[in-house]
């Protein structure tokens, strides 16, 4: 069964553009094309897509319970962190390959954390100049909650991870809850950026 996308562009050929890019695989289909705005949640609540790709990172105000990416032509550090502080578990470039961003997708609604590997080149020249005194971050997890952690920041989804530790996903699920709360995050991104910071 195909990934379904809402994807939020305010530029109607760009948007064709990339409906016809993610749909030519017959992995993903495009189930909405919105403009950024106020709309956007309602359609998302509506049409319940597997991901929601937007343009504009204010879009992410107001998006919940599904991963969002954002899909700009090029990387703006503030952008970045921006999206990042707002949800998103993924930062991608309309230039990309095709078959990256089709890739980007699947593993997105698979529960992954996705960035292009310009955006991630930009954010460690930053998180390298700010690091942190020491790991006293991760000394209050868990053993188990540690592995967890280290496939998460390795980009691994709930299902990936389940099958890597043999546990349920629900179980990860729970110890994903609990790392976050630990760490004092909002989201998986948030949570893999502390571990590249620390250099673990």
């Amino acid at each position: 069964m195909a990934v379904r996308v809402v994807l939020a562009e305010d530029e109607p050929a760009l948007r064709a553009g990339l409906r016809l890019l993610l749909e030519s695989g017959g992995r993903v289909e495009v189930v909405a094309e919105v403009d950024p705005g106020p709309r956007l949640p309602a359609v998302v609540r509506a049409r319940r897509p597997d991901v929601v790709l937007v343009n504009d990172v204010s879009a992410l105000r107001g998006l919940s319970g599904v991963p969002v990416a954002v899909l700009a032509p090029s990387v703006v550090d503030d952008a970045v962190h921006r999206a990042i502080d707002l949800g998103a578990q993924g930062f991608l470039l309309t230039d990309a390959e095709p078959e990256s961003l089709v890739r980007a997708v699947l593993d997105l609604a698979a529960g992954g954390v996705v960035f292009d590997p310009r955006v991630a080149a930009a954010l460690l020249p930053r998180l390298r100049s700010n690091p942190l005194p020491d790991n006293e971050l991760l000394q209050g997890l868990s053993t188990r909650e540690r592995q967890v952690l280290d496939l998460l920041a390795s980009g691994c989804s709930n299902g990936a991870i389940a099958a890597e530790l043999r546990l349920t996903e629900a179980t990860v699920k729970s110890h994903v809850s609990a790392l976050l709360g630990k760490l004092g995050v909002r989201n998986r991104v948030q949570a893999a950026l502390i571990v590249r910071r620390i250099g673990s």
